[in-house]
């Protein structure tokens, strides 16, 4: 070989092949078994692909991470009365829901096996004044300006807000009733005091019950204020006897040592009101639950 061709052999012994050697005609092809074994061991090496259910549970564990994320600051956790959201499951969805799953006087209760006592009546002090409406996603919620209150017990109680359950959350010796009113007033130590007024079906229309049904608004979380003329007295039965026993909250977060007042008579309202109700929330109402040894009061 020439001196001038000696360095082209060189380069040609040092190159490498570019591609896999062509199979010989004696040698035969790779099995489709050998190449299944081939691709599982691949999978299982920590830095193979992921199997489907490896990718599977991934997947599971970030939807349920992002499930359990806390909330951003200043969000509740949506609660409500079906699906995810239901009463059943309010004490699992945030730790201020707890007392929910936990609680020991919650309420609404079956009110059973009362106790027959001189009860000192409940002085109400309502006057007529203006109001505002509002649709809170879970019920319509009437506020009214301070100056309407209760007194029992030596304490003063104001109202603060009432709001309608259907069917009513209460039962009376299992007796169950078509919708409620809660009226919630609070004392000036920060004590919850609640009325439940019983409402029924009957002939005619309610006064209050229409005023307040024609200014309901046309949005949700969009208050409709009215000048006056919302009188809280035509809401009280005539007959004024009552329960009375401790309990909770009926929505979250469930607090307790709340003092339960529920009027013994109750009032009727005309079915075209109440399923001018039932069209926006056909059923708000939260499960009886235990008594759990309470003492219910009641009225001669």
């Amino acid at each position: 070989m020439s001196p001038a061709l000696r360095p082209l052999a060189l380069l040609v012994l040092v190159v490498p092949a570019l591609g896999p050697a062509p199979c010989r005609a004696d040698e035969p092809a790779a099995a489709p078994t050998d190449l299944r074994q081939r691709l599982a061991e691949k999978l299982a090496k920590p830095d193979g692909a992921l199997t489907v259910e490896a990718a599977r549970a991934r997947a599971h564990g970030a939807k349920a991470a992002a499930k359990n994320a806390p909330k951003p600051h200043g969000e509740k956790p949506h609660w409500g009365y079906t699906g995810e959201g239901s009463a059943e499951r309010w004490g699992e969805l945030a730790p201020e829901y707890r007392l929910c799953a936990i609680g020991t006087r919650q309420t609404p209760i079956d009110i059973r096996d009362t106790l027959k006592v001189d009860l000192e009546p409940i002085q109400f002090d309502y006057r007529p004044s203006s109001f505002t409406v509002l649709d809170n996603g879970h019920t319509i919620q009437v506020t009214v300006p301070p100056g309407n209150a209760l007194t029992v017990r030596q304490r003063r109680y104001e109202l603060q807000q009432f709001h309608f359950h259907r069917p009513a959350e209460e039962r009376v010796n299992g007796r169950g009733f078509d919708m409620v009113a809660h009226l919630v007033h609070r004392d000036e130590a920060g004590k919850l005091a609640v009325v439940a007024v019983l409402l029924t079906q009957g002939a005619q229309d309610h006064p209050l019950i229409q005023k307040v049904w024609n200014h309901l608004p046309l949005e949700k979380l969009q208050p409709e204020s009215v000048p006056g003329g919302l009188d809280l007295n035509l809401l009280l039965p005539q007959e004024r006897g009552y329960f009375t026993f401790m309990g909770s909250l009926t929505t979250p977060p469930c607090s307790e040592d709340v003092l339960w007042m529920v009027l013994r008579e109750p009032v009727p309202v005309s079915a075209q009101q109440l399923a001018v109700f039932s069209r926006l929330y056909p059923m708000n109402a939260r499960p009886i639950q235990p008594a759990a040894g309470r003492i219910v009061k009641e009225s001669f």
